[in-house]
């Protein structure tokens, strides 16, 4: 018998499949044709990809077709959710007939289409110096959150070490969300090994998502990806403190009381930057992804409803929170007012370090 929590689930996930799939597609039919947006084969269009959705998800199907169909649907149909609501504003003004408008929005979908899926296939490199007493040399530490490998590729991860493997670093964390899909074969984590560095991770919320994910998180040590369950790792004077994501806020920063040491610069790697706001009095540094800094605009506005630090650098007192956009997208492979990032920290007691 469904509970009312499954029935929300149902019924949100139908309404999604419909303003996302079915919607703009209506409008766009109503502009060119001049025809009825609500009528009954809308509902059984919705129907017919919400069943396929189900599918997706409750299976974990991994047919090509049905994976561009889901997740880049999902990104196309959210841009064109956003275009084809802006073109019923113009359209009160008649600046343009139902045809050009029409044309005008389509226009408009394959552009800013093609520049999401162009600039979801790029990654920057950002740089961000700390200042800190509490270290005697500098520290050089690349930080990369939200890599989602499943939904991206062995080939997405290859690029990823090609950036970062001349780059000069200390050690590599990694914060949550490394993995996102089941048939994603651990082997070939070995990619990183070649970097010759100390690799930490700490688990996001997609982890927890996959089959036999205690198996798997087990098995990161043979790739000699250090798991910071709940657990801190001392290199000089830095204190790294990892704090897994599969627990309520208040179970974290009791974690992190415990963890912390007042004479190293404490740095905690947590997925999601909601820990900062109660525990930033004793922590040097903070770092975190999750929010993907909303990955297609103007999704960032929704994400901002339930995380107050959403993207960048926060300083607070002595402390200091970065939020990455993160290394990957989840779902469509579609930036837009966002990017990709890996981000190169220089720890250092001095101001004019480079």
């Amino acid at each position: 018998m469904i509970n009312l929590r499954q029935l929300l689930f149902y019924t949100s996930l139908f309404l999604i499949t419909y303003f996302i799939y079915v919607y703009p597609f209506s409008i766009l039919n109503k502009f060119l044709f001049q025809r009825n947006i609500f009528e009954v084969s809308s509902f059984f269009l919705t129907f017919f990809f919400y069943l396929i959705i189900l599918f997706y998800f409750k299976s974990q199907n991994t047919v090509f077709i049905l994976k561009l169909f889901v997740y880049e649907g999902m990104g196309i149909g959210f841009i064109s959710f956003w275009i084809v609501n802006l073109g019923l504003i113009i359209n009160n003004f008649n600046f343009l007939n139902s045809f050009e408008l029409g044309i005008f929005c389509i226009s408009l979908i394959i552009t800013i289409t093609i520049l999401s899926l162009i600039n979801g296939r790029l990654i920057k490199l950002k740089s961000i110096k700390i200042i800190s007493s509490k270290v005697k040399n500098d520290t050089k530490v690349i930080f990369l959150s939200d890599m989602h490998l499943g939904t991206n590729s062995k080939n997405y991860l290859e690029k990823i070490y090609l950036k970062i493997n001349n780059l000069k670093f200390d050690f590599l964390l990694i914060g949550g969300d490394l993995i996102d899909s089941s048939t994603f074969d651990l082997q070939n984590l070995c990619i990183l090994q070649n970097l010759g560095k100390p690799v930490f991770f700490i688990s996001g919320n997609h982890e927890y998502y996959i089959k036999d994910y205690k198996k798997k998180l087990k098995k990161l040590k043979k790739f000699d990806i250090n798991f910071l369950d709940n657990n801190a790792h001392k290199i000089e004077n830095i204190n790294i403190i990892g704090i897994s994501d599969n627990q309520k806020l208040d179970s974290q920063k009791k974690i992190a009381e415990n963890l912390v040491q007042d004479n190293f610069f404490n740095l905690i790697v947590v997925h999601k930057p909601t820990l900062w706001e109660n525990f930033h009095e004793r922590v040097d540094l903070m770092l975190s992804g999750h929010t993907h800094n909303g990955q297609i605009f103007p999704f960032n506005f929704f994400v901002k409803l339930q995380f107050k630090y959403i993207y960048g650098l926060y300083k607070k007192l002595n402390s200091k929170l970065y939020v990455s956009s993160g290394c990957g997208c989840w779902g469509p492979k579609m930036r837009l007012g966002s990017n990709n990032e890996i981000v190169k920290f220089l720890i250092s007691n001095k101001q004019d370090s480079i």
